[in-house]
């Protein structure tokens, strides 16, 4: 044991590569997405560090080129699923009881991994099968997730720091003590950063975990678990169970030991869950921490000073970078109608640079859904929209799935506020536009407010700083995250603290201290040098 109070070292942010024509980088990525494209492997469970097969096979495939094969991943089964919990459970022990400066470094050394050597294999693998261009693979895969590992890391540190006051015969200090139990950690396709957070989280806390990853996911989070490894994560500490999520969740949270859900995903499953473990609280040692980020309906307001250029690119990049599947991404858009002929303009000029296609040609900027369903969904809102009368098709509107799943950028103009595009999440390529009267500003802003459940992501464009501090008031409780003059995509670790209220979550903002005390179940403990060794009190004196 060493007999010093260790700091670490200070985070950053990982520096983004361009991949510009000629870059090394560039090089190196087009070789390793050629590589994974032309092999097929076999992706297990991990529980306890070992390898399980099940022989019940699913496919990783493009969504992109739906026909190739990337991967044939195992599902979890009822024993496999018990067995996972067995496994965290079993190395919970030694797990909580290493030293937090140790446990820091097995993730600073995960982030270098990624850095360096993971770089390319989980930017392919995220590309691949996740349907994301280079760049935003790249902001994915690599950087945030590495900004994760280092920010969670430090993050720990200060809970670690804060202690109580104490006196000068009384040391009171707490002990920051992991959750009694194991945490289930459910995670979606669309980013590997949050399948990575997600489950590593809780264990830097001194958790241990059982991870569900998303089937459209299993790749880039399979090369995840070979890097924890690498790093030296310990057997069990995180145990990646692939697998039907109804069957998951059931046994999952029936188990006494259930200690948390760490979640993203649809604010319909999140609601079971949250019900299931309501149904379920007579059974566990302790109430389950659930920390849940659902869905969105993210929106820009523009007001008639803002900036036209700035508001457009922010309209276009925020609806359809990742082809509208970012959690943030802007599906509701609100323009002034002195502003409309302009704004519809320059929209459609910049829709028309777009490129769609495969995401190993680099001139993509636009690629593919991530799944069938998700496609066919897509297509009923495009199609309803096409079909009604208070609304308008002005770009896109088509889809073809016969090679892969793409659907054009496509904007919707409608008259009616309340649309259902402008109301229900339809996380794809499709932006709804609502102009409204300059006159009826309040009016506007209220409709906003009360169009739709969710409250994740929303932006204002506006130079004025009188109305600026207006739309701010007014829209305070619309978004968890609000950007002033700015798209409403790209949080960034340590930067802007992730997360929304309403039906999009529980706001515990990923990517800040918030979230990591979550995981935590903290022990006050008071140590007397001087405790008392009688009855007696002044009070009780005689006169």
């Amino acid at each position: 044991m060493s007999n010093a109070i260790f700091s670490l070292p200070e985070s950053h942010n990982e520096a983004i590569l361009s991949y510009a024509p000629g870059s090394k980088e560039r090089a190196l990525l087009k070789a390793e997405l050629e590589r994974q494209f032309n092999q097929e492997i076999e992706i297990p469970l991990i529980i306890g560090g070992k390898e399980v097969r099940t022989g019940k096979i699913q496919k990783a495939v493009c969504p992109h080129d739906h026909q190739h094969v990337l991967a044939r991943y195992h599902e979890a089964g009822e024993a496999e699923i018990r067995l996972a919990i067995d496994a965290a459970l079993a190395a919970k022990k030694d797990w909580e009881a290493t030293p937090w400066q140790d446990r820091a470094a097995i993730f600073h050394k995960m982030a270098s991994l990624i850095s360096g050597k993971y770089r390319y294999i989980l930017n392919a693998a995220t590309m691949l099968n996740q349907s994301k261009s280079a760049y935003q693979a790249e902001i994915d895969a690599t950087c945030e997730t590495a900004d994760f590992l280092r920010f969670n890391a430090k993050f720990m540190e200060d809970i670690y720091k804060q202690q109580p006051i104490s006196d000068p015969h009384v040391w009171n200090r707490v002990d920051y003590r992991p959750l009694e139990g194991f945490v289930l950690a459910v995670t979606p396709f669309n980013f590997t950063a949050i399948g990575a957070n997600l489950a590593t989280a809780p264990a830097i806390m001194g958790n241990t975990v059982v991870w569900k990853p998303a089937s459209t996911s299993v790749l880039s989070n399979y090369y995840l678990m070979q890097l924890f490894k690498e790093a030296g994560l310990p057997d069990g500490v995180i145990n990646f169970i692939p697998g039907r999520g109804s069957v998951i969740g059931k046994i999952v949270l029936d188990d006494p030991n259930f200690a948390g859900l760490h979640f993203t995903g649809s604010t319909g499953v999140f609601n079971s869950m949250w019900k299931t473990i309501g149904d379920n609280l007579s059974r566990y040692k302790s109430y389950p921490r659930l920390v849940g980020e659902t869905g969105g309906k993210d929106y820009i307001f523009m007001h008639a000073s803002a900036d036209l250029e700035e508001t457009t690119a922010a309209i276009v990049r925020a609806g359809f970078e990742y082809q509208g599947q970012k959690c943030s991404a802007c599906s509701r858009v609100y323009i002034p109608a002195s502003r409309w002929a302009e704004v519809k303009e320059r929209i459609l000029a910049l829709l028309a640079e777009i490129k769609m296609g495969d995401v190993r040609d680099f001139r993509n900027f636009f690629n593919a859904v991530i799944d069938e369903a998700a496609f066919d969904q897509t297509m009923k809102y495009i199609e309803l929209a096409r079909n009604a009368k208070d609304a308008e098709i002005i770009a896109g509107g088509k889809g073809d799935k016969s090679k892969g799943y793409f659907i054009e950028p496509t904007v919707v103009v409608t008259t009616d506020p309340k649309f259902v595009t402008m109301e229900e999440e339809i996380f794809a390529p499709v932006v709804t536009i609502y102009v409204y009267d300059d006159a009826k500003l309040e009016e506007t802003l209220q409709l906003l407010d009360q169009t739709s459940p969710y409250a994740l992501t929303g932006a204002i464009f506006a130079r004025d700083r009188y109305t600026i501090n207006q739309l701010t008031k007014a829209l305070a409780n619309t978004a968890g995250n609000f950007y002033i003059n700015d798209k409403c995509t790209g949080a960034v670790v340590g930067h802007q603290p992730f997360g929304g209220a309403r039906a999009s979550g529980t706001n515990d903002k990923a990517g800040s201290l918030l979230n990591l005390i979550r995981w935590t179940s903290p022990r006050t403990i008071k140590e007397s040098f001087t405790p008392p060794r009688d009855i007696k009190f002044p009070f009780l004196e005689a006169e």
